[in-house]
């Protein structure tokens, strides 16, 4: 079970701030975990989560409101992009900024 204090269950900033490009080979109905229904095919060996492609970008997987209460609703079935995005890197800070939202270390605890 997920920690409920864990800063990515109430953050989101990633989940509406960058564009999602992944391998074909991740998509379920080519023998990974992500649901074909909730991304679109770019080229013949690159999907994109949907929503991730115009603005505001907001990933079809990406449940409740930014910065209150969000979580990703394929979170054990996300793509490789999704799973090397760490709590508190750079590219975490840069969505979190986008969205008005303080750094993880200066927001305090399970900010």
């Amino acid at each position: 079970m997920a920690d409920p204090h864990h800063p990515c269950l109430r953050c989101g900033a990633c989940c509406a701030a960058f564009r999602v490009d992944f391998a074909v080979d991740e998509i379920d109905e080519q023998g990974g975990s992500v649901p074909a229904g909730l991304a679109v095919e770019v080229t013949g060996t690159t999907w994109r989560m949907r929503g991730t492609d115009h603005l505001p970008i907001r990933c079809a997987a990406l449940v409740g409101k930014v910065g209150e209460r969000a979580s990703c609703g394929i979170y054990e079935w996300r793509p490789n992009p999704c799973r090397e995005l760490e709590p508190g890197s750079a590219a975490c800070e840069k969505a979190r900024l986008r969205h008005g939202l303080p750094p993880l270390d200066a927001g305090g605890p399970g900010t």
